[in-house]
């Protein structure tokens, strides 16, 4: 059981992390990862609703009518999206203006209405849990990777601490889109080779290939020898 829900945290950190093996939520991650304080506060904002909204998913999948799913799923969320929404308006109205109309936006993420339906919905309560941690955790670390390289190059500085301000001039293009853009490709490279998938695929022949039966390739092969 225990080694079940490692795996169930571990696969969103790097494996099927939701931003850069999925590519899920691309829009958020590249309008708040300017700076590295917004990408803290949008990841956890994110976490907080996909723990709960899975928790609660998981233990009504049962009473919720498979013909209104998507809407109950989608209620919920923006139930746990408006809670947020208005602690930060409360206690980070800095953060609640960088972040913008991204925030109530959260409940229309891919991530946590891909989970809820993906996962919450056939699984029990725990390991949902445990799943919208582990998949806010590898949501969070790709913004923050995102949010530092960005903020150092663009800006000179990480969390508005000076580092290169003193060695080089900002790069101003890495805090505009195409320098998103850059940074979130390289990232993209960096997570296939991590996690062993970005090889080319092996070669297939046609003894090989699963739909060998059905092939007209291999009919037509057969038709061919036959007319010599």
């Amino acid at each position: 059981m225990a080694k079940s829900l490692k795996q169930e945290f571990t696969k969103g950190i790097i494996k099927e992390n939701p931003v850069l093996r999925l590519v899920l939520g691309t829009c958020a991650t590249l309008a708040v990862t300017t700076a590295a304080v917004n990408a803290i506060g949008m990841g956890a904002a994110t976490t907080f609703v996909l723990v709960c909204s899975n928790a609660v998913i998981s233990a009504m999948k049962n009473i919720i009518p498979d013909k209104v799913r998507i809407p109950a799923f989608i209620t919920i969320i923006a139930g746990f999206v408006t809670i947020v929404q208005m602690i930060v308006k409360a206690f980070f109205p800095a953060l609640d203006s960088a972040l913008g109309v991204f925030l109530p936006l959260i409940v229309v993420n891919c991530i946590i209405l891909g989970r809820a339906e993906m996962f919450a919905s056939r699984n029990r309560v725990v390991p949902s849990i445990v799943d919208g941690l582990g998949m806010g955790v590898g949501f969070t670390a790709a913004l923050l990777a995102m949010g530092i390289i960005r903020e150092l190059l663009g800006a000179g500085t990480v969390f508005g601490l000076p580092i290169l301000s003193n060695f080089m001039d900002p790069i101003i293009i890495f805090l505009l889109p195409p320098g998103g853009f850059f940074v979130f490709g390289i990232l993209i490279a960096v997570a296939g080779k991590l996690s062993e998938e970005g090889h080319a695929p092996e070669a297939m022949s046609c003894a090989t290939c699963p739909l060998n039966a059905s092939c007209t390739k291999r009919a037509e092969k057969e038709k061919a020898k036959e007319g010599r």
